[in-house]
């Protein structure tokens, strides 16, 4: 969940192109950052709590660094926690992504010769590897330090006096990047972008060696190995600048009715290849964490309702603790937007080890779910920055629409539906950003705000519900609307704000009884609806898609949880306490 950035070559600008990419990296982690380069006699750190933004360092010039922008786990937020972490010799200093679950062992074990600077798990690898270093060469050591760390990590160390970088991972991503007479280092492509294509992604346990003369690979014994696996990344660097946007999360919302079109347009030739391997499965499952959570919900209404055939959903978290049933014939289509998160991961490796085939749909190519999956598509979203996501969901949304009607074999029906959708977004962004704004500006005075739907619309519900808490920190709760007479309807007093999804399908007539229901007990009910009702004290109008109304609905979750950020002086991209990644337990 944190950021990491290494450079080594031959240019004395090392530090500034870690910082420009520690820039990139930020929504990965914010709580603090660092940097460290080679001295003439040590190694020199800088470190801070907070954004880096546009700060400056006094750091000197050099050939060779390292940084890292932090995510807080181990240790509160302070500047002796932030990375890089120091040897007590000041010659090797590491940063690091992860967890390391036995550091308390390591520790004591350490303690009686190293002095430690902070709480963090993380400072005990650079003493590990210190303490190996005095019996062997540093390349051993550090695999041999390496090998004791318990938990999913990875870790990156700086030599300063023979001015190497040494890198090694266990889940948690790490990229090495190819440049003429230079090297770098990333956990995500993305901040590779301004100076380098060509990148190879690092695999479990696998050694990487960089200094002046190039990049040397090693497996997990220690042995050389011979050419890496390059690739050459086809992103464009401006679809991950801001532009004339203010924030991220602006830009990504009017990005969508363009990804939507491209989806329809695009993905069709993949579709009925994927749509038979669904349809030979024996038991198929949908998993996602987050807002891929959500969608994946929505993937068993949508199959039900289009395809006429049952799919089983699971929280990604929750699905490796419930998969002794998974035989060789069951297939499991796991969410993910970075491709690395750690809980959708760990539970795919279960289901393999079950002998499931893994069909992996994520944003982000190369990723370790992408490499790991047996069938995989890349949603084609392009980057998204901010921390919450917005056009990757509703990109999930319709390529699960389109899947379901290409499994009843009317996939370009599913294409028009969609293709629809886009022209309900485009009509939101154009016709409805003040109505939202304005209803945002009376949200913001509340304590506490309900959203309910029904069938489709249910995850609707869930989702908005996460958007206005993620970004807003005001507790808002999503729910089934068939539940509210079984305790959630307690909840409600007078002038509570409460959303009602009601799409025109056979949800409608009892999801508008929620609503009475609830308007009865002095809610202030706000209809998103394609048609008003005497019910809604505020009506958000979107046009009636089908199936895929849920889309356009969603938007205005997206629009509302914006506008709301900005009347209470948030921002929207970098929400407290989360970031984009999740990739520690």
């Amino acid at each position: 969940m944190c950021g990491i950035f290494g450079y080594v070559g031959q240019k004395a600008n090392g530090v500034q192109k870690v910082m420009d990419g520690l820039r990139k990296l930020e929504y990965r982690g914010y709580d603090s950052w660092g940097i460290g380069v080679a001295g003439k006699e040590k190694i020199l750190v800088e470190k801070s709590t907070g954004c880096l933004g546009s700060k400056k360092t006094s750091l000197p010039e050099s050939n060779i660094a390292l940084g890292h922008t932090r995510w807080a786990t181990h240790g509160s937020v302070t500047r002796a926690n932030s990375h890089p972490h120091l040897d007590c010799t000041g010659k090797l200093v590491i940063i690091h992504n992860g967890i390391v679950e036995n550091f308390g062992f390591l520790k004591r074990k350490l303690l009686p010769h190293h002095r430690f600077r902070s709480q963090t798990d993380s400072e005990v690898i650079v003493h590990l590897i210190e303490e190996y270093a005095e019996n062997l060469p540093l390349k051993e050591a550090f695999m041999k330090a390496f090998s004791e760390l318990e938990g999913l990590n990875a870790v990156v160390l700086m030599d300063g006096h023979n001015k190497k970088l040494f890198a090694c991972k266990t889940g948690s991503p790490l990229v090495v990047g190819f440049g003429k007479g230079e090297g770098f280092l990333a956990s995500d492509a993305q901040a590779l972008l301004s100076e380098t294509r060509q990148v190879h992604f690092m695999e479990d346990k696998e050694l990487v060696i960089l200094d002046r003369d190039g990049v040397a690979f090693y497996n997990k014994n220690g042995v050389k190995t011979t050419k890496p696996k390059k690739q050459n990344l086809d992103w464009r660097e401006e679809d991950a600048q801001l532009g004339n946007y203010p924030h991220f999360m602006i830009k990504e919302i009017s990005e969508q009715p363009g990804i939507l079109r491209g989806i329809a347009k695009n993905f069709s030739a993949d579709l009925p290849n994927l749509a038979e391997i669904i349809k030979n499965s024996f038991g198929t499952y949908m998993i996602g964490c987050g807002s891929a959570s959500y969608a994946a919900l929505a993937g068993t209404y949508l199959f039900s309702r289009i395809a006429k055939r049952h799919v089983n959903f699971s929280l990604g978290s929750e699905f490796g603790y419930a998969l002794d049933f998974l035989t060789k014939r069951s297939l499991v289509i796991a969410f993910s937007q970075s491709g690395e998160t750690i809980d959708i991961v760990d539970s795919v490796k279960k289901a393999q080890n079950k002998g499931a085939k893994v069909f992996a749909v994520v944003n982000t190519f190369g990723s370790t779910l992408y490499r790991m999956a047996d069938y995989k598509m890349v949603l084609g979203a392009g980057p998204e920055k901010c921390v919450l996501a917005t056009k990757t969901l509703t990109a999930k949304l319709a390529l699960i629409l389109l899947l379901a009607y290409c499994s009843d074999g009317r996939l370009e029906e599913g294409k028009k539906l969609v293709e629809k959708a886009a022209d309900a977004v485009e009509k939101i962004l154009k016709n409805k950003k003040n109505a939202l704004k304005a209803l945002s500006d009376k949200l913001a005075l509340a304590r506490h705000i309900y959203i309910v739907g029904r069938g489709q619309s249910y995850p609707v519900a869930l989702e908005a519900a996460l958007k206005i808490k993620e970004v807003s920190y005001i507790h808002a709760e999503g729910f089934a609307a068939g539940e509210l007479k079984h305790g959630v309807i307690a909840l409600i007093d007078k002038g509570t704000p409460c959303f009602v999804f009601a799409p025109l399908d056979e949800t409608l007539g009892a999801v508008i009884s929620g609503g009475m229901e609830m308007k009865a007990r002095g809610a202030y009910i706000i209809g998103v609806s394609p048609k008003n009702n005497e019910i809604f004290d505020c009506h958000i109008k979107v046009d009636n898609c089908g199936e895929a109304t849920m889309i356009p609905s969603v938007v205005v979750a997206q629009l509302v949880s914006y506008y709301l950020a900005l009347k209470l002086k948030l921002n929207p991209d970098r929400p407290r306490n989360l970031a984009k990644s999740v990739t520690v337990k």
